[in-house]
């Protein structure tokens, strides 16, 4: 690591209160007027943290996706999935659905029903991944990890979840199309973490809870709960702190990835190459060729 060069932060990035699906909130870093899209990524949303009253919680009803990956990330709260392809599930506290949407699929996002009746606090993430052109019609696949799987490494003062990449020692077990790296680092106050990622990566930090002091020590620059912090490609590390007077712990998602350098063409839940695959795609869905849910 004494080698290894600090990323300094470009910005921090507001995420912006918002509706999805039936009327659930969620906080959304991007696309939002301040930033459209962080290649190879397509969108951040926060769901929650909300409390909801027994029969409140919402969700998204059958809905299509082609052309990239959605990454569900459960903190509190259960969902159940349904698609197409006859697959379903649940995602509870900890787990991790990372959904290749690829040729086509439709899909629906609900609260479980125990957790629909009973209420209580909903609160995750959902990340939006591009697909490389090569991989845009591939076969749709599911992989689901519950919490139990993903490996979890500590040191002195910090803890982390390895969703995607490497962390301290331990490798994740989700396979992806693109390289990334998707960590969720918590520091005790006092703690600081550099973690190494690809000079070519795209990265950034969100702040969960908490705030942090992000890049070295006479550049860096903090970010609080629903920040965003974008790093320039200007190092192969990056350095996570929680001020030692902080009240609380800092919990931070630390996201990125190989940029594609490709055309985006992007119409709601359908991201190609271009402005006449998007009108393929519409044709597509609109003749049924992307199935039914319990068809």
């Amino acid at each position: 690591m004494a080698d290894m060069t600090i990323r300094t932060v470009k910005k921090i990035v507001n995420s912006v209160a918002t509706m999805e699906g039936e009327g659930f909130l969620v906080h959304r870093s991007f696309p939002t007027n301040a930033l459209m899209q962080f290649d190879p990524f397509l969108l951040l949303d926060e769901m929650g943290p909300k409390e909801y009253g027994p029969g409140e919680a919402k969700g998204a009803p059958d809905h299509p996706h082609r052309g990239f990956e959605t990454v569900t990330y459960m903190l509190e709260g259960k969902f159940q999935h349904k698609d197409s392809n006859g697959n379903s599930g649940r995602l509870g506290p900890g787990d991790v659905q990372w959904m290749t949407a690829g040729a086509g699929v439709v899909h629906s996002e609900m609260p479980e029903e125990e957790f629909a009746d009973a209420g209580g606090r909903l609160h995750g993430f959902q990340l939006w991944v591009n697909l490389p052109k090569r991989d845009k019609m591939a076969k749709p696949r599911y992989q689901d990890i519950s919490a139990s799987k993903i490996p979890v490494a500590s040191t002195e003062g910090t803890s982390v979840r390895v969703i995607a990449g490497e962390a301290l020692g331990k490798k994740a077990v989700i396979d992806t199309h693109t390289p990334i790296v998707y960590l969720h680092y918590t520091l005790k106050p006092g703690a600081r973490v550099e973690q190494e990622v690809p000079r070519d990566y795209n990265v950034f930090a969100y702040v969960v809870e908490g705030e942090g002091e992000f890049g070295e020590k006479e550049k860096k620059k903090k970010a609080k709960r629903g920040q965003m912090a974008i790093f320039e490609r200007d190092g192969d590390s990056v350095s996570i702190a929680a001020p030692k007077d902080a009240a609380s712990d800092l919990s931070v998602l630390l996201i990125g990835g190989v940029p594609l350098g490709e055309p985006v063409a992007r119409y709601g839940p359908f991201v190609m190459n271009t402005q006449d695959e998007i009108y393929q795609t519409i044709e597509d869905y609109r003749e049924g060729r992307f199935g039914r849910i319990g068809v």
